[in-house]
């Protein structure tokens, strides 16, 4: 349906219009919007019609861009639509805003306390489009890095600073939803530490929680009705143009939430909770006894599953009988068979991390006083296998790793027979690729990568080109054909490698769990960058986790770079668990990323590394997600989906339950009577399927879930737009068990084949 818009833009030609309407036979309904509080305010609505978009404010801003998000349209006057696409459904680039740059604040006077700052009466109808002072641009293009792209750290997406700068209206609406999802964020971690809480409650009680119950939950609400509060104020003072008390008011309702999270209780969910062990921790333990310090430690933060570094800059940590060299840094023990022991004693995962096509490191030559020039011990001992740019070195400029040919086929060979005898010789529960790429390029700069002596003899006999001769920047259409050939030449080179590995590996230890670190770039990016098709490997089933390494300095970059893969289906089967970077992050924003995990359709967390675990964050990790029993109990995702699916089911109707218990969520009681009713049954479904895997289960358990996804949407479609956050929240959940089921069912097809290859 047409929605038309009345105000004093139209005022005059409104009975002209609407009789041009009913002549034409359009269906239509009126629209004033002063009275549009929510999305649901436009239900039915397909198509509004706006006169001007003038006097819009803050918050009917807010509310039609989710209703754009949600397939609405609008159309408007020429002259407003650049406006109105900025504000209605721009997304703001990945780079740090022109928030922090402030002046020095006039005269010499102090910026206002939070005691003295304005907290002004509602008036959320104040123009926030009309003209105001120029501002600088809200996102600025950071400068390139100056060091190697593959160990960069995303900047700040938001930085907020006192200040008197205008704030824009697309920074407003921006700030503020900023703020709505840390409360969205906030919530859930105070929805998870009280079921948790009451989960234990139960086992140390023998007792079932009621379908409904009359006390009140535990959980303090306080910190959000302040937080929204804020939120409110935040709006009213930019509608006012109070800029510096807007940002103040901003910065104190971040800090409130920040303040919230229940840092003391049990929040973790069934989860991935890995850590990358570094070398540089391995070789500052020194032996089995430092190891075991590193591992208690892991095991006290209830991290459940840990990538050993194991191949690095070509040299083993073991004694190997395929490479030629053990890492010279560690002698006299063997820190991989340690660590597998020390792991499973804990009940906790070790998995083989593993350096692949990067074959050195520049950095590691000086601590072993070797020039920097070295290669690494395997293209010293065979330099046919090197890889080149095209000006023929090893290591690109800028970087720091010589590369191994993906094409050539002794390096292929060599690579698995490598990662062979490890899943042979030691019990380990999972390798995970590292470096499964080419360095990084610039194709525009004519800095380009691949250039090995198998791969340019190869694609020169695909082609009758030689690929040393192509440029990125071919002004033939001829030209650009045949440089495209070559960069999915070489993409294919890492994508048939995994393949070869996957296969074998799996072979050889079925129950093997594959994952890779990859980069969160686009797809386009990453094909002409670094030759990285991740996704190619999990729609074909070649791995079972993907790490995307997603480091960033806030939340706000963080999300936006993982936002893109949450509940794709087009990777297939595979489990996503994205990686974070501890160094130099604050604790509270550690836990504000792993709450964002948390919250969407993931299988856990990754933390880089267990170098940067602080003391402070293992505490909080010990009160959040450790302790012995859980290790022993809750399933690990890639391990037990099934499992892990019907519990995490179960901790969603728990939460769903407390809020009924304490009225926070408006449903009449038919609703909440058929919610239940479906609930328990997909609960059933659920923990039958963990139980007892079949077809038929299978298929029971996704119709189920499919139905009940939908129907979730039409349970939730009255609740107030402030619980907006914690129902996308909730929706992204019941995504992250779908994809459990189908890794689940992958996992169970495989087992099966394996099965009826025995004699």
């Amino acid at each position: 349906m047409l929605g038309v818009v009345r105000n004093q833009y139209n005022a005059a030609q409104w009975e002209q219009l609407t009789t041009h309407l009913q002549t034409a036979n359009v269906a239509y309904r009126t629209i004033d919007l002063t009275q549009v509080k929510t999305t649901r305010d436009l239900a039915g609505v397909t198509v509004l019609t706006l006169p001007s978009v003038e006097n819009l404010t803050l918050d009917q801003i807010i509310v039609l861009r989710d209703w754009i998000s949600q397939g609405g349209r609008v159309v408007t006057g020429q002259q407003w639509q650049t406006d109105l696409n900025a504000l209605l459904t721009q997304t703001p680039p990945l780079t740090q805003t022109s928030l922090t740059q402030t002046p020095p604040h006039p005269q010499g006077q102090n910026q206002p306390s939070p005691a003295s700052v304005p907290q002004p009466a509602r008036t959320s109808q104040s123009p926030v489009l009309a003209p105001s002072p120029p501002s600088r641009p809200l996102f600025q293009t950071p400068s390139p890095p100056s060091t190697d792209p593959a160990e960069a750290v995303a900047p700040p997406g938001l930085q907020v600073e006192p200040g008197r700068l205008p704030i824009t209206v697309l920074e407003a609406v921006t700030l503020r939803q900023e703020l709505e999802n840390l409360a969205g964020r906030v919530e859930s971690a105070l929805l998870m530490a009280e079921v948790n809480s009451a989960t234990t409650a139960r086992r140390s009680s023998q007792s079932t929680l009621p379908e409904s119950s009359s006390s009140k939950g535990t959980h303090s609400l306080q910190p959000l009705t302040e937080a929204r509060q804020g939120i409110r104020a935040f709006t009213d003072l930019v509608g006012q143009r109070n800029y510096a008390a807007a940002r103040q008011v901003w910065l104190q309702t971040r800090n409130t939430l920040w303040a919230s999270y229940p840092l003391d209780q049990p929040v973790a969910q069934p989860e991935i909770r890995a850590v990358w062990l570094d070398r540089g921790t391995i070789v500052r333990a020194g032996s089995e006894a430092g190891l075991t310090r590193v591992f208690d430690r892991l095991a006290a933060a209830g991290i459940n599953t840990v990538f050993i570094e194991t191949i690095n800059a070509g040299y083993p940590i073991y004694p190997s009988q395929v490479a030629s060299q053990k890492n010279p840094l560690i002698q006299g023990w063997d820190p991989l068979a340690v660590a597998v022991k020390l792991g499973h004693a804990r009940k906790m995962e070790v998995h083989a991390w593993v350096w692949v096509f990067a074959g050195g490191h520049t950095r590691h030559n000086a601590l072993l006083n070797l020039p920097p020039s070295y290669p690494g011990p395997v293209i010293a001992k065979h330099p046919i296998w090197a890889n080149r740019d095209n000006r023929g070195a090893f290591v690109p400029i800028g970087q720091n790793k010589p590369f191994l040919d993906p094409a050539n086929p002794e390096v292929r060979s060599y690579l698995i027979r490598l990662f062979s005898e490890i899943v042979t010789r030691y019990d380990v529960d999972g390798l995970q690729f590292d470096y499964i790429r080419y360095p990084f390029q610039d194709p525009g700069a004519n800095r380009t990568y691949g250039y090995g002596l198998a791969a340019r003899q190869q694609f020169e006999k695909l082609t009758g080109v030689d690929p040393i001769t192509l440029s990125p920047r071919s002004s033939s259409p001829e030209g650009r054909s045949l440089w495209q050939r070559w960069t999915e030449f070489r993409a294919e080179q890492v994508n048939r490698f995994v393949a070869e590995a996957s296969q074998e590996l799996r072979r050889l230890r079925p129950n093997l769990i594959l994952s890779a670190a990859v980069f969160p770039l686009s797809e386009h990016d990453r094909l002409h960058k670094l030759q990285q098709q991740w996704e190619s490997w999990a729609k074909n089933g070649h791995i079972d986790l993907l790490i995307p390494m997603s480091y960033a300095a806030d939340t706000n970059r963080f999300q936006r770079l993982i936002q893109p893969w949450m509940g794709e289906e087009g990777l297939g089967a595979t489990l996503l668990s994205p990686g974070i970077y501890l160094l130099n992050l604050p604790e509270t924003a550690t836990i504000d990323q792993i709450q964002t995990l948390r919250n969407l359709p993931t299988g856990g967390y990754v933390l880089f590394a267990a170098e940067h675990l602080s003391d402070r964050l293992q505490q909080i990790f010990t009160f959040a997600q450790g302790n012995a029993s859980a290790l022993t109990t809750t399933p690990i995702p890639y391990r037990h989906p099934l499992a892990t699916a019907a519990a995490r089911f179960t901790a969603l109707q728990q939460e769903w339950e407390l809020l009924l218990s304490d009225q926070q969520l408006r449903l009449s009681e038919t609703t909440v009577n058929q919610w239940r009713t479906q609930s328990q049954t997909l609960q059933q479904t659920l923990s039958q399927l963990a139980a007892n895997p079949s077809e038929q289960q299978f298929s029971s358990a996704q119709v189920l879930l499919t139905r009940y996804r939908s129907q979730f949407k039409e349970w939730m479609r009255f609740q107030p737009q402030q619980q907006n956050s914690q129902i996308q929240n909730w929706e992204y959940r019941l995504a992250a068990i779908e994809t459990l089921l189908r890794y689940g069912e992958r996992r169970h097809l495989q087992q099966q084949a394996l099965e009826a290859m025995k004699p």
